[in-house]
């Protein structure tokens, strides 16, 4: 029995493709775990992917678990990316499982040496993965990302280079600005107290004099009163200005170390929200992984005495795109 041909098969064939070919040419069905890896998926590779994110916004990748619905998302997904296990700590069965079927990046172990990367000082033997908020060492990852892409999308070579040269000259150009910016805080004020010690990456990267964080790397385990009464004294013994709290953390705990500290004498505010396990809503600037690291950068700056200098040239189109001022 003769099977009808389909609109689509007749057009193929009309136009001498082969239905495999058409599928080649579709846009790639790409997932990424977090935000800050599809959005550098999309300024590399748009149009030639479809990109998903399994992680939303405001959510902890370190605690999350898989849903029947991120099932679902990860079987219909053509290409996966996520950061290491120490980071998507409860999602690691469920991406190995899906590493058999379907290609299954790991970014920083398809990225980087030992010796490139920062260790959990609270677990020997397991490494930091907040590589993100370097952003010289987050834009290693882009080639990656385009070589994955473009083995599947061969006919997208040249759009993916040449979105690939244009986004690193983007990220050359905000970690400039972040050093430039950071180094406007005067030197004895350079001191990032955080909830969760996610920037040890960035204090390194951007001259912070010290990073402390009531929380560890990982945030799957509760923060101890002894834990806020060590940084508390770190707040009093530095006069720290200011303290921060993730948007993906609830703020309880910074609100008791800003507690703690008031009553050992010491005057500390609450310099503002910080992104650091995800990026702000979709659809605003703070959304991609350029306004994020923006927005992490001039909240610091400001709150620690320090001031925003505008953005190079390099970020003007990415400016205008979110209506901001350069």
């Amino acid at each position: 029995m003769h099977r009808p041909i389909t609109f689509t098969t007749a057009l193929a064939l009309a136009l001498g493709l082969a239905p495999n070919a058409m599928a080649d040419e579709a846009p790639l069905k790409v997932l990424a775990t977090i935000g800050m890896i599809a959005d550098v998926a999309r300024n590399v590779a748009d149009p030639c992917v479809d990109i998903s994110t399994l992680i939303g916004t405001g959510t902890d990748p370190h605690d999350y678990s898989a849903t029947p619905r991120d099932v679902q998302a990860l079987a219909g997904a053509e290409l996966i990316f996520y950061v290491d296990p120490a980071l998507e700590e409860r999602l690691a069965g469920v991406l190995q499982d899906f590493s058999d079927r379907t290609p299954t990046v790991g970014l920083i172990a398809a990225t980087f040496d030992d010796a490139d990367l920062l260790a959990d000082p609270d677990a020997p033997g397991t490494l930091d993965p907040h590589l993100w908020m370097d952003v010289s060492r987050w834009a290693r990852i882009a080639p990656v990302i385009a070589d994955a892409i473009t083995d599947l999308r061969p006919a997208c070579a040249h759009t993916i280079q040449t979105g690939l040269d244009d986004y690193l000259v983007q990220l050359d150009a905000l970690h400039n600005w972040v050093g430039d910016t950071i180094a406007t805080i005067p030197q004895d004020q350079r001191m990032l107290i955080t909830a969760h010690d996610a920037f040890a990456y960035y204090s390194a990267a951007y001259g912070i004099e010290a990073s402390e964080a009531i929380e560890g790397i990982s945030t799957t385990s509760e923060a101890s009163i002894r834990d806020i009464r060590d940084v508390a004294a770190f707040v009093v013994d530095n006069n720290v200005p200011a303290v921060f709290v993730e948007t993906t953390l609830n703020p309880r705990t910074i609100d008791a170390l800003i507690a703690e500290v008031q009553s050992l004498g010491h005057d500390v505010t609450l310099g503002g929200e910080l992104y650091s396990d995800a990026m702000g809503d979709d659809g605003t600037a703070d959304g991609t992984y350029i306004g994020m690291i923006r927005h992490n950068t001039a909240t610091i700056a400001q709150a620690l005495g320090g001031t925003v200098p505008p953005l190079p040239d390099a970020l003007h189109a990415w400016a205008e795109t979110w209506d901001m001022a350069h």
